[in-house]
């Protein structure tokens, strides 16, 4: 078995065939935040549903459902984004609409888009801190990893500006933070669970900067 965990994709097609040509696993499972922003969700879609890819809802997969069902109608990005989805066919929807919060078993982790309660505790984990958390509440207050006393081993995205996590304890990976901004122009990390090792593709380009403005390929 060779489980490949992919932080946010968003769209980057080439680059997540890519790394699932170098890792060639036999479980891919994704941390969210599937389609918005890069350059070929249909593409993204493709390779899950080839692959029969497992992954956790994020939040931008939330507001993409909104999209769908007509609560975010200003949301010209998403609708360009569900229009180029639905060229390649329905099953998508039916995919994206039962993501779940968590992944567990993925090894001895638990998958998450956003973060977990400080304990680990998935029944004190709030929809809201699944898929957005990356900073507890109150001023100061320090991201949610770094408060993070779980015994839980979790991998997480959602978090470009803040890039890698790689927290060990008792010899091994324990919370893992995938979200390197690959659809800024960074790169897209997998995590190989069974080596316990970090692999990842460079970006073709910038597809989106950080303001969210979209750049037109030249």
């Amino acid at each position: 078995m060779t489980t490949l965990v992919v932080g946010d994709v968003h769209g980057c097609a080439d680059e997540l065939a890519r790394l699932v040509d170098v890792v060639q696993p036999t479980r891919l499972v994704l941390v969210g935040d599937l389609y918005t922003k890069g350059p070929d969700p249909g593409g993204v879609w493709s390779i899950l549903r080839e692959a029969g890819a497992e992954a956790v809802l994020g939040n931008h997969d939330a507001r993409l459902l909104d999209v769908i069902d007509g609560r975010r109608p200003g949301d010209v990005d998403g609708a360009a984004c569900v229009e180029a989805l639905d060229r390649t066919g329905p099953g998508w929807r039916a995919h994206l609409a039962a993501l779940p919060l968590f992944l567990e078993g993925v090894g001895p982790y638990t998958v998450v888009h956003g973060g977990l309660a400080p304990d680990g505790d998935l029944q004190r984990t709030t929809r809201a801190m699944a898929i957005s958390l990356r900073r507890l509440p109150g001023e100061g207050a320090p991201l949610w990893h770094e408060a993070y006393t779980g015994t839980r081993p979790v991998i997480f995205g959602h978090d470009a500006r803040g890039g890698l996590v790689w927290w060990v304890r008792d010899g091994h990976p324990h919370v893992v933070g995938l979200d390197t901004g690959c659809c800024y122009g960074g790169v897209l990390s997998g995590f190989v669970v069974e080596a316990e090792r970090l692999v990842q593709v460079p970006a073709r380009r910038v597809y989106r900067t950080v303001d969210g403005r979209r750049v037109e390929a030249t």
